[in-house]
């Protein structure tokens, strides 16, 4: 039988979601959790990757397991897993639903704070900017869902079949100091460190050394920037996965202390 499971992780020790030989990665630190609880060996496919000390406070995979268990499975995984990773929802399936294909929208945010801050270290990027201009920022980011072809913001484009996504929205915020800002942006897909090359040029704008104009003629002529600068991983969250048939809300207890700040102090700009 197929189940979903719904996690969340801080990816800060992780070289990200994929399971790869010789380095500390959350699909294999779960399928060793799941194969010692169930006593066989269980393979899972995430609904997606995440790079090395990126999170996410939403994320599923599934897995395929032939026999039934007659003990609280989440209970035994949360308590043998990590504290960074979290079970949140077990979730049998009626058929062959894949976690990854057929997800249809993948929403991320993106933390910034430009002060230093001890426990933020880790949960958010830090920028030691000043006097940063959000008003073009904010013209930056809105013009983001008018394109399509996102091959400029992407590492190695020619990997894929194509360039193209679907991005629903993108807005940016920032909390009542000014000194805290939050990115967020929903696709159906995402290429290779998009997210973290827009956020660079973004903040290329609010230290006035890019134009606006300059960004959105890289969308235009679909043309790479003369030099790519991700920001920081450590700000990247995915934070939010829905499928057509499964839309939960993300579990913002278990989240960072700045997502449950997000709609008690923090402004759309």
């Amino acid at each position: 039988m197929r189940y979903f499971v719904h996690i969340g992780y801080n990816g800060l020790h992780y070289n990200g979601w994929q399971k790869q030989p010789g380095v500390l990665n959350v699909q294999g630190v779960l399928e060793k959790a799941l194969t010692q609880v169930l006593k066989t060996p269980v393979f899972i496919i995430g609904c997606g990757r995440t790079d090395a000390h990126v999170h996410a406070s939403q994320f599923f995979f599934h897995m395929d397991i032939e026999q039934t268990w007659d003990f609280d499975l989440l209970f035994r995984l949360n308590k043998l897993l990590p504290a960074n990773i979290a079970i949140f929802d077990i979730i049998a399936m009626d058929g062959l639903q894949h976690a990854r294909f057929d997800a249809v929208q993948r929403s991320y945010d993106y933390f910034i704070h430009t002060y230093k801050d001890p426990f933020l270290s880790g949960l958010s990027s830090f920028y030691l900017l000043e006097d940063l201009h959000f008003d073009r920022m904010k013209q930056a980011v809105e013009i983001l869902p008018n394109y399509k072809d996102y091959r400029p913001f992407c590492t190695s484009p020619d990997k894929y079949e194509h360039t193209i996504c679907n991005v629903m929205s993108a807005n940016l915020a920032v909390d009542s100091t000014g000194d805290k800002l939050r990115f967020q942006i929903a696709s159906n897909r995402f290429l290779s460190k998009m997210i973290r090359i827009i956020m660079g040029q973004v903040l290329k704008i609010g230290k006035g050394v890019l134009s606006v104009d300059e960004f959105e003629s890289y969308l235009v002529n679909k043309q790479t920037p003369a030099l790519i600068t991700p920001a920081h991983p450590q700000g990247l969250y995915l934070s939010k996965v829905t499928y057509p048939y499964l839309n939960l809300p993300p579990r913002t207890a278990f989240s960072s202390i700045l997502q449950k700040q997000t709609d008690l102090s923090w402004k759309t700009l």
